[in-house]
């Protein structure tokens, strides 16, 4: 536990970096689980090819340990991903508590989110939602953890590298009727020999639902290790700081991390 925390606050400090860095550059105040994390190797926004992502490993993973068929990628996923215990005692599941199997959310060209087919770069992804219900005058503090299994470190690569173009695509997107996301930027924090996954990024922006009077905060945490790729996101409320779910968010993407190292005998 002690390890564990100690990468929590490494993870927390680089978030926090990344953070500050979006909030001196967001337009806004403000700030969902709709958009797990989802990408293939192809074309950029402008329709030209994009170069290959170059895998930078920090964590060695045990090969005999990978999962190769959809099947083992499901036992692991759902054996990974942070259910509410997780993000802290406030949480409970929401309902439903998984998303669906083969669901696969799509930004469209007109930056709206909607259906789609499971790309053939993955073995399995699952989201989790969990959630702060409303009490006090204050509003519910939706938040969801998705966890993805690629095929190849490479195509879990792609992934991060076409979240990033995502926000530049598309500021403004539509997540449901009734909710989007507004001012929506990204960047992905430099990482030292303390690192404890292969790669990171943040997005940050506001996050505006129709039963809410004004904008609130939201923030996506993406990471990587190896061909598994970990999203935290926070859809903020009324009564409730960026900086009181900052820690909760960094803690379950943490304990996912963990929880496939123990998994997979990686060494880091």
């Amino acid at each position: 536990m002690r390890d564990a925390y100690g990468r929590a606050l490494r993870t927390g400090a680089v978030l926090a970096a990344g953070l500050a860095l979006l909030a001196a550059c967001s337009p806004g105040d403000g700030g969902g689980d709709g958009k797990p994390p989802r990408g293939t190797p192809g074309t950029s926004a402008s329709g030209t090819p994009a170069p290959s992502p170059t895998p930078r490993p920090v964590v060695t993973l045990d090969p005999e340990k990978a999962p190769r068929t959809a099947a083992e990628a499901k036992r692991l996923a759902l054996a990974v991903v942070a259910g509410p215990d997780a993000w802290g005692p406030e949480y409970v599941e929401r309902s439903p508590f998984l998303s669906a199997p083969g669901s696969w959310p799509v930004l469209d060209e007109n930056c709206t989110w909607e259906g789609g087919s499971l790309p053939g770069s993955v073995l399995y992804s699952v989201t989790s939602y969990s959630e702060i219900p409303a009490a006090g005058g204050k509003g519910v503090v939706r938040v969801a953890a998705t966890v993805t299994i690629h095929r190849t470190a490479s195509d879990a690569d792609w992934e991060m590298a076409e979240t990033l173009e995502e926000a530049l695509r598309c500021t403004d997107q539509r997540l449901r009727e009734g909710e989007r996301i507004s001012g929506l930027t990204s960047v992905s924090p430099l990482y030292d020999d303390q690192s404890t996954t292969d790669d990171l990024l943040v997005e940050r922006g506001s996050y505006l639902n129709d039963a809410f009077g004004k904008p609130q905060f939201y923030t996506w945490l993406q990471t990587r290790i190896g061909q598994v790729s970990f999203a935290t996101v926070v859809k903020g409320a009324p009564g409730y700081t960026e900086a009181k779910t900052t820690d909760a968010q960094v803690r379950a993407n943490v304990i996912m991390q963990d929880r496939v190292k123990k998994q997979w005998g990686a060494q880091s």
